[in-house]
């Protein structure tokens, strides 16, 4: 029986609002025996909570997106604001992760100083917390490097979500024991940087995922995306890698269980 791991989307997003259990509890009869939902923000790494409480193959990320961080602001105080992440973090065995935290410079007007402080108190609170990160970055790789490095990444681990730099730079995040987390992407014409990485990064080190609802893969691109879907990611890694793709889905979930640190037999 194929077993997938889909280890990072956002089924709290508004996307879901009125299909979400419909959709959920399919999963299992699509071969998705496991899914982990990443925060965002606050509100949606609450939600995340309520997720993993409602469903028991569902684990959680807590964290506040770079682009999101303005809402770690509002406390007021930044001991505090860690606080309510480190709360809820420990509030349930089921909290795999912090993420999905990073930086991303697409836009213009970012503040990039606020960012880099709350990347640095995120791996901070992650290494305290002996939990693996996962990382957003876009347009911001060199940084990226920098910080992880300075905060002594390659102790906490983790993945580099949605992976989108080149394969040079793929290795410098798996020289430090970071995974690579492979998407929708993939499938795009315009996705020859991320083929090249899927191409030399070994497989033991690649996670599947989808980032639903965004980021559908090729034929559904444009369109809602959602973890039924990860068979295309994986039928592309496959054909690019010349393995079968029953070797991706076992590989990569035992990829996901032993970055998660999950254990496999409850699920």
């Amino acid at each position: 029986m194929v077993k997938i791991f889909e280890t990072h989307a956002h089924y709290d997003d508004e996307a879901f609002d009125d299909d979400r259990d419909a959709i959920i509890e399919n999963f299992k009869e699509k071969g998705i025996f496991a899914v982990t939902n990443i925060g965002a923000d606050i509100n949606s790494s609450e939600n995340t909570l309520n997720l993993i409480k409602k469903y028991d193959f569902f684990y959680g990320a807590i964290g506040v997106h770079p682009s999101d961080v303005d809402c770690l602001e509002v406390f007021g105080d930044d001991i505090k604001a860690i606080k309510t992440l480190e709360a809820m973090a420990m509030s349930s065995d089921r909290v795999v992760a912090i993420g999905e935290i990073g930086l991303d410079y697409h836009y213009e007007d970012t503040d990039k100083p606020l960012q880099e402080k709350w990347f640095r108190k995120q791996l901070e609170l992650a290494g305290r917390l002996k939990l693996p990160v996962v990382i957003h970055s876009r347009d911001a790789a060199a940084d990226t490097v920098d910080i992880m490095k300075s905060e002594h990444a390659e102790a906490i681990g983790g993945v580099i979500h949605c992976y989108s730099y080149s394969w040079e730079t793929a290795k410098i995040f798996l020289d430090m024991d970071f995974y690579i987390g492979v998407g929708g992407v993939l499938t795009f014409k315009n996705g020859r940087k991320l083929r090249e990485t899927v191409l030399h990064t070994p497989l033991d080190r690649i996670l599947l995922e989808t980032d639903s609802p965004y980021l559908a893969p090729e034929p559904y691109r444009g369109k809602r995306n959602n973890s039924a879907y990860i068979p295309y990611v994986a039928e592309a890694i496959a054909g690019i890698k010349g393995i079968s793709v029953d070797e991706v889905y076992e590989t990569t979930w035992n990829n996901a269980v032993k970055m998660y640190r999950v254990n496999d037999k409850n699920i």
